[in-house]
């Protein structure tokens, strides 16, 4: 929540997804700290101490000295009232002058977005619970922001990406890969790592640089498709022998299935999560569709292998392929494309009949192209004391 208020509107996913590029960064390094335990601490008290502790103490440490250099929120210091406070740490972010036409523009949007909010729903921040209840549920708008971000967290759950996660090792040994207990742990730190640089290779190269739709769309379409194969493969497995090649297919596609998970349903929904609530309500929001995300998360971890068993293995692979089918769906129809908006721009999108969000977004984006050609193509004036003279800069 907090990445999306401070993000240039350019970069936002980008920086966004990098929550989610830290997050499989320090899975990363839990499953090789584990890994390594294994290997080099003789079974004791000392083996769990060490897996617990040395993740625990190097996230404790990096929190701890992110007080020190992290900036408030300038919405949050908006909606507060210490607007100066707000316009100092905009420039401070930016690293621009405070009377530069882009932190001009960019504080003016946020003013007027608050005055609009506080117009018409009132200040729920100032009103408690109850008026932070009240907006989220019983302002139409807030409510199709609710159903959208929510519904991008459950079908990321139901796409399956998780559950390989987490069943990793017991489905490699369906494919006729599993191996000993070192084998199994160094492959989940592989599977990990792969997960991370994905992630990575995500936010640079498509969250904003390709959109929202079109990565999702990518993401989904690779998902779907690994799903199917694995769920073939398996169940020709069963029917009797498969060739060598077609095995190491299916591991490759486990590969493939964490890279469609990455560009599309891993990273977006934190995206969306964040960037579609007003001010007012984002905190909350976010909170809320954070809840649902992991609610999910547990539910059909919990369910799979139930689900393994009782689909006899192929069976719940295509039962996820069809939940990726209704990803696509879903999407093409109702998930408008925001890189590029401000967030104030984001409101308009969930005014008026769903099917109507996609032409606004293009409305809004065409506004923004506008806007930065103005601001690369603008005259600046630059007074030259040395000289005495004003260079002009174009």
């Amino acid at each position: 929540m907090s990445i999306v208020e401070v993000a240039p509107h350019e970069i936002r996913g980008l920086l966004a997804t990098w929550f989610s590029v830290v997050m499989l960064l320090s899975l990363t390094v839990s499953c090789f700290v584990v890994y390594a335990s294994f290997l080099h601490i003789a079974t004791s008290t000392l083996q769990y101490q060490v897996v617990w502790f040395v993740p625990c103490i190097i996230i404790a440490v990096i929190i701890v000295a992110s007080f020190f250099v992290m900036y408030e929120s300038p919405r949050w210091l908006m909606i507060k009232g210490r607007e100066e406070e707000a316009l100092q740490t905009l420039v401070a972010l930016r690293g621009l002058p405070a009377d530069h036409p882009r932190v001009a523009s960019e504080i003016a949007d946020i003013h007027a977005q608050i005055e609009s909010e506080h117009g018409r729903y009132g200040d729920a921040a100032a009103g408690g619970m109850t008026a932070v209840l009240r907006e989220t549920f019983l302002v139409r708008a807030n409510l199709r922001r609710l159903q959208q971000s929510c519904l991008c967290y459950i079908l990321a759950q139901l796409s399956g990406a998780n559950s390989v996660t987490s069943y990793l090792v017991p489905i490699l040994t369906m494919i006729g890969q599993g191996g000993s207990t070192d084998r199994s742990m160094f492959l989940t730190g592989m599977y990990s790592m792969a997960k991370f640089f994905y992630t990575l290779i995500a936010s640079f190269f498509f969250v904003d640089a390709l959109g929202r739709r079109k990565s999702l769309f990518i993401g989904i379409i690779v998902q779907m498709t690994s799903d199917i194969y694995i769920g073939a493969f398996l169940k020709y497995k069963q029917a009797g022998a498969v060739a060598s090649g077609a095995s190491e297919a299916a591991i490759a596609a486990i590969y493939i299935h964490g890279f469609g998970y990455a560009v599309g349903l891993l990273v977006l929904p934190y995206v969306f999560g964040a960037e579609l609530w007003p001010n007012n309500i984002r905190s909350f929001g976010s909170a809320l569709t954070q809840t649902f995300h992991w609610l999910f998360y547990f539910g059909v971890n919990k369910g799979t292998p139930s689900m393994l068993s009782s689909m006899h293995n192929w069976g719940t692979f295509l039962f996820f392929a069809g939940w990726c089918f209704v990803a696509l769906v879903y999407v093409f129809f109702a998930v408008p494309e925001t890189a590029g908006l401000s967030l104030e721009q984001l409101d308009a999108l969930f005014e008026g009949p769903f099917w109507q969000m996609r032409s606004k977004a293009k409305v809004q984006r065409k506004r923004m192209d506008v806007i930065d050609s103005q601001e690369v193509g603008g005259v600046e004036y630059i007074d030259q004391e040395f000289s005495g003279k004003t260079d002009v800069v174009t």
